[in-house]
């Protein structure tokens, strides 16, 4: 393992064990300075989408959100064919412009993923991925008022974006929904909401599934010392990650600069957080869409086995949970940690996933 997925994977280790949300550690990135990245069997772009559901965002993040869209290579010399689209959403603190390349290496390339598996045989089809990071370096793919409707703005502003804009096949049997970390938690939130927007489902090493009913307090004290955007940037790791969950799960209007509520204050407990929080855990939220779960034609979730301590666990807990209310799916845990091998499963699992039960 070289030094920088070693020190990822330890860092998202020591948080998991705090009970916050899982990450792998980026720097900020520029949205503006994005590079083609080469060679690729497909086109890329990077294109602007308005979400209207972004706007007026309590913490100010522009709802001008860059998008990366890969066609594949059959989409300009079949000037008539429609395809089915692949939604994927990166991780905490991670970009699209990262999972493209746009940055130099990353623990993942999905041009060359993708590419692989198409000349492996699997279905051609439109992926694509918005750019979730946020002032807090991580939307939840939630519904804030502090942090945005993302709920809406994926399954609403985007979807019809792309609809609107590329030969897509614009029907809930030709949409997939997948992600990693953190988009894995959003790819199961928003699958199991919105099952008239996609059909299947794939979640990678999926975070934050489990409700925290005793957040750490050293870690809330941080976060409550943190006021303006420097002091946001120079804070931990850890404490990114509670201003993230707070402005997801516990947004408040009337408590700036951060509007929203922390569910720990002065080293107490604040019960109402708290169950706020816990209402946002998809394996608390799961029993609420049992219906919903069985309208998709598949589902499918994943965790390495020195993922890292929560997820394993988290993943078992939901096979069985849907293998309780009868919900077909597949469950796997593979050699692996939490990112040394993404490409390859997005590759040989991911891929040939959606091109199995998407509607070409």
């Amino acid at each position: 393992m070289n030094v920088t997925r070693r020190t990822a994977v330890m860092l998202a280790l020591v948080v998991s064990c705090v009970g916050l949300p899982i990450a792998r550690a980026q720097a900020p990135v520029n949205s503006s300075a994005a590079a083609q990245p080469q060679p690729m069997a497909g086109t890329y772009e990077r294109i602007t989408v308005h979400g209207a559901s972004l706007v007026g965002n309590l913490e100010g993040d522009t709802p001008d959100r860059m998008v990366s869209v890969y066609l594949p290579p059959g989409y300009a010399k079949n000037s008539k064919s429609r395809y089915p689209v692949l939604y994927l959403l990166h991780g905490f603190t991670d970009s699209d412009s990262n999972w493209f390349g746009l940055h130099g290496p990353h623990f993942v390339s999905v041009q060359r993923a993708v590419d692989r598996a198409y000349a492996a045989g699997a279905m051609e089809m439109i992926i694509v991925m918005p750019d979730a990071y946020t002032k807090y370096l991580g939307s939840m793919y939630s519904s804030s008022a502090t942090t945005g409707d993302w709920e809406a703005f994926v399954t609403r502003d985007l979807v019809t974006y792309i609809d609107e804009h590329y030969r897509t096949l614009a029907q809930r049997a030709s949409r997939g929904l997948a992600g990693h970390s953190m988009g894995g938690y959003g790819t199961i939130r928003l699958g199991m909401k919105y099952p008239q927007v996609f059909s299947s489902l794939y979640a990678m090493n999926p975070c934050c599934l489990a409700a925290i009913l005793e957040p750490n307090a050293e870690a809330m004290g941080r976060a409550a010392k943190v006021n303006t955007d420097g002091e946001i940037a120079a804070a931990d790791f850890f404490t990114k990650a509670m201003l993230a969950s707070a402005a997801a799960w516990s947004p408040n209007p009337r408590n700036p600069p951060h509007y929203f509520d922390l569910p720990v204050v002065d080293g107490k407990p604040v019960p109402e957080t708290i169950a706020k929080w816990a209402a946002n855990a998809p394996l608390a939220m799961l029993h609420q869409y049992v219906p919903n779960l069985k309208q998709l034609d598949a589902i499918a979730v994943d965790a390495g086995d020195k993922d890292l301590p929560p997820i394993p666990d988290t993943v078992r807990a939901l096979d069985g949970i849907l293998n309780d209310y009868g919900i077909a799916h597949t469950a796997e845990i593979y050699d692996g940690d939490h990112v040394n091998r993404v490409e390859e499963r997005l590759e040989k699992k991911v891929l040939p996933f959606f091109g199995e039960h998407l509607k070409n």
